[in-house]
C-alpha cells in the first residue's frame, strides 16, 4: 500500500487519515478545502432531507448593531437612552422601526423579528453566532482548533449540496481581514471547521475595496467601500498553477495502480470518486460565473448597490442559485475607513449617513430579487450582529458593548410571517419574555436546514458534542 512519510492516524478501515488528505485532498481555493474531497477520510452522517430552507444568507452587521435604534425602539425612554431617531410603521401592524429604515418597513409583514438574543459573549467575533457557542474568550483574535465548527461546516460535514459547488461560502473575506493593520494576523473567529479541521472551512472570497474620500475622523466617519468580491487567482494560489494542476492530474493518474492493490477498503473502494468530484470542482465554471456579476442586469446590480456589502448579497444569491447551503456576509471595518457597527463614537451620525442607509438598500433588494425568483420560501435569511448596543448614550453620542439584549431579522426559509417575538423593558437592555441564545438561533437554522441541532459530532479528543450547544429550536417562529 503506498505511504506517505509523517504522522499517522489510523482510520477504522485500516486506510490512514494522512495518505487519503495527501492523495484526494486537492486545495480549491487558499483556506478552503472542500470536504467532499475527503468524504472517503472521515465518514459522516447522510445528507439531512425535508427541510424547508435549501439555502441560508447570514448577514451579519460585525460591531454590535444597535437594537433601540434600529428594530427595538424606546420612544418614551429619556432621551440619553431613547436617541435622536423617531419610530415608523411599518407593513407589520404595531411594529414601528428606525425611521431611517423606510424600505425595510414595507418587508416586515414578510419577517420575524426576534428582539430578545442575549448572551454573555462580549467579543467582536460571530462565533457565538455561527455556532452557538458562547464559551470562546472575549480577546480571542484569531480561530483555534478547539472552537467548534460554525453552520456552514456542519453543512459540508453532512455533503450538503451539489457535489461541484462549496457547501459554505465566507464573502466579502475573511472576517477580520480590513484589520490585520491594527492586528496583524487577524482572522475573527467564526466561520471555520474549528475541531472538525480546516477541510471544512468556507471558500472564502476576496476583496479590494475603493473609497472615494479619506474618513474625517478614523474608525467613526464611515466611507462606503465600492467593489465586490472576487475569487482568488489559481495562478497565485500555492500548489495551485496549471502546471502543478497537470501534475495533479497525472499524479492521481499514476496512482490509480497503488489504489487497485487495496481494493479491500471500503475508503479506497470510494476514491474515484472522490478524484472525479475533486477534478470537477477544480475545472468546473460553476464557481466562477457565481461571482462574475456582470451577468446580471444593471439595473439589478443598481438596486443592490455597486458597494462591497450590495455586490456580497447579490453573490450570494448566485450562490442559492447554485445551490450552495451556507452564505455569511460580513460587514468589515476596513481599518480607519469605519463601516462597521461598532459605534462607541457617533452613533447616530454613522447610522444615519451610512450604516442604515445601506441596509435599507442590500435587505429589501435581496428579499424582493428571492422572492421573484420563486426561492424566498427556500432561502432563510438571517441579519444579525454579535451583540446589541448600551442603552444609555456615552459621552461621545456613542453607544458601547451590551450582549445582554440584541436582535435577530428572519426572513423565508419556514420561518412564520409578520411576527415579533420576544418583549424587552423599557429601555431594551434586558429580555422580559422569552430570552434566545445564539445557541437558539442557531439549533432553528439546523432545524430550517432539516438538520438536527441535537446531533453530535466528534471533537479533537472523539467527545461528543452537540452542534448547536445546548440551543434548542424557537419553535414559535416556525411556520
Amino acid at each position: 500500500m503506498l505511504r506517505i512519510l509523517g504522522s499517522r492516524t489510523q482510520l477504522c478501515d485500516g486506510v490512514t487519515r494522512r495518505e487519503l488528505m495527501r492523495v484526494g485532498g486537492l486545495s480549491l481555493f487558499g483556506g478552503m478545502t472542500l470536504p467532499r474531497l475527503l468524504a472517503a477520510a472521515s465518514p459522516s452522517p447522510a445528507a439531512p432531507v425535508g427541510g424547508s430552507a435549501k439555502s441560508v444568507i447570514l448577514l451579519n452587521l460585525l460591531g454590535g448593531p444597535s437594537q433601540m435604534d434600529m428594530f427595538d425602539m424606546k420612544p418614551h425612554a429619556p432621551v440619553e437612552v431613547r436617541g435622536e431617531f423617531q419610530p415608523i410603521d411599518t407593513s407589520l401592524p404595531g411594529l414601528q422601526i428606525c425611521e431611517h429604515l423606510p424600505n425595510t418597513a414595507r418587508y416586515m409583514h414578510q419577517a420575524t423579528i426576534v428582539r430578545t438574543v442575549t448572551h454573555t459573549y462580549n467579543a467582536h467575533n460571530p462565533l457565538a453566532m455561527m455556532t452557538g457557542f458562547t464559551g470562546g474568550a472575549n480577546n480571542q483574535l484569531a480561530p483555534e482548533p478547539t472552537d467548534p465548527p460554525d453552520i456552514g461546516a456542519i453543512c459540508q460535514y453532512l455533503n450538503m449540496g451539489p457535489r461541484e459547488m462549496p457547501g459554505a461560502v465566507c464573502l466579502p473575506c475573511f472576517p477580520g481581514f480590513g484589520e490585520r493593520t491594527m492586528y496583524p494576523g487577524i482572522r475573527r473567529p467564526g466561520p471555520y471547521g474549528g475541531f472538525l479541521g480546516h477541510r471544512y472551512d468556507p471558500l472564502f472570497g476576496e476583496c479590494d475595496p475603493k473609497f472615494d474620500r479619506e474618513p474625517s475622523v478614523n474608525y467613526y466617519d464611515p466611507v462606503r467601500p465600492m467593489g465586490a468580491p472576487t475569487l482568488p487567482a489559481l495562478d497565485v494560489l500555492p500548489e495551485m498553477s496549471v502546471d502543478r494542476l497537470d501534475r495533479r492530474l497525472s499524479m492521481l493518474q499514476k496512482l490509480d495502480g497503488a489504489f487497485a492493490q487495496a481494493e479491500s477498503s471500503p475508503a479506497i473502494a470510494r476514491m474515484d470518486e472522490v478524484q472525479q468530484r475533486a477534478l470537477a470542482m477544480l475545472s468546473t465554471s460553476k464557481v466562477r460565473d457565481a461571482f462574475d456579476l456582470d451577468r446580471e442586469p444593471d439595473a439589478l446590480r443598481d438596486q443592490y448597490g455597486r458597494h462591497m456589502m450590495g455586490s456580497s448579497l447579490l453573490v450570494a444569491r448566485r450562490l442559492v442559485e447554485a445551490g450552495v447551503p451556507f452564505i455569511s456576509v460580513h460587514a468589515e471595518i476596513f481599518g480607519r475607513y469605519g463601516h462597521s457597527y461598532d459605534m462607541h463614537e457617533n452613533n447616530f451620525g454613522m447610522l444615519k449617513n451610512e450604516n442604515l442607509p445601506v441596509l435599507d438598500m442590500v435587505y429589501p433588494a435581496l428579499i424582493e430579487d428571492l422572492e421573484q425568483r420563486g426561492l424566498l420560501d427556500s432561502t432563510l435569511v438571517v441579519v444579525m450582529g454579535e451583540m446589541g448596543r448600551s442603552p444609555r448614550v456615552n459621552a461621545k453620542a456613542g453607544r458601547d458593548h451590551w450582549p445582554q439584549c440584541g436582535f435577530s431579522l428572519l426572513t423565508g426559509g419556514g420561518v412564520r410571517r409578520g411576527m415579533i417575538f420576544g418583549s424587552t423593558d423599557k429601555q431594551a437592555a434586558y429580555p422580559t419574555s422569552h430570552p434566545v441564545s445564539p445557541g437558539d438561533i442557531v439549533a432553528t437554522i439546523y432545524h430550517l436546514l432539516g438538520i438536527d441541532p441535537h446531533l453530535m459530532v466528534p471533537d479533537r479528543t472523539n467527545r461528543p458534542i452537540a452542534i448547536a450547544h445546548g440551543g434548542n429550536v424557537i419553535t414559535d417562529i416556525v411556520a
